[in-house]
């Protein structure tokens, strides 16, 4: 799933962006203000994440724009919090407003009951029936007939991993996302986690799929069939 941010808070988008990757999504960003559309043409989100306080022109000016060309589901994300400004965003198209300061957790929330509502989640699973997945809103795995539970930890890690097949995921990243801050964790935590999913995937049949690369992280390097 690709998550368009359109957000000219540098810290703020960056933030966004790092959040939802670690549960799986695709984040894009943006920095020219000046071709949002043609932004949103070549990314092709499935959701547009859109601010109302722009350089150039306001969220409310693009998000017309975008409603004419495209069905994509808009969170407007806004300091704006007058009701009449809401209101004004609901009329001209948004499928949701949430209002700053906000939870990133209720972003994420809104984020999955949108997709889930336009029936992306149920289109992505269709496609993969047979290969190994996350199912976002219930926080299992699938894998060919079978579904597991995951605890919170597990969904994150497996996100991350199956989203970046082949590529290193380092020690530091997969702190970051699991507990915000590494400073006050022990290495040793996400070792044990780590040795969870592995189990968890080897009670599907799956074995070393995920490979440790010593002193950096780890690889998802594939199914061997």
């Amino acid at each position: 799933m690709t998550i368009l941010i359109i957000e000219d808070d540098v810290k703020l988008k960056d933030y966004i962006k790092e959040y939802l990757e670690a549960y799986g999504y695709n984040a894009v960003t943006i920095d020219d203000f000046d071709n949002v559309l043609a932004k949103v043409e070549e990314i092709k989100p499935h959701l547009i994440v859109l601010d109302i306080n722009l350089p150039k022109f306001d969220g409310f000016y693009y998000l017309k724009l975008i409603r004419k060309a495209y069905s994509i589901p808009v969170i407007i994300l806004s300091a704006r919090s007058h009701e009449g400004e809401q209101i004004r965003g609901m009329e001209i198209g948004a499928d949701d407003y949430i209002t700053k300061p906000f939870s990133i957790g209720i972003l994420l929330a809104k984020i999955k009951a949108l997709l889930r509502r336009v029936g992306q989640y149920t289109e992505a699973e269709e496609e993969n029936e047979s290969l190994l997945y996350v199912v976002h809103d219930s926080m299992k795995l699938k894998y060919k007939d079978e579904i597991i539970d995951l605890t919170k930890n597990e969904y994150i890690i497996l996100n991350m991993l199956l989203s970046n097949v082949g590529k290193i995921i380092t020690r530091e990243d997969l702190l970051e996302a699991l507990w915000d801050d590494t400073t006050f964790v022990e290495d040793n935590t996400l070792t044990v986690n780590m040795t969870r999913v592995k189990k968890k995937l080897s009670n599907l049949g799956i074995h070393n799929a995920i490979i440790t690369k010593r002193g950096v992280g780890y690889v998802f390097n594939g199914i061997d069939n």
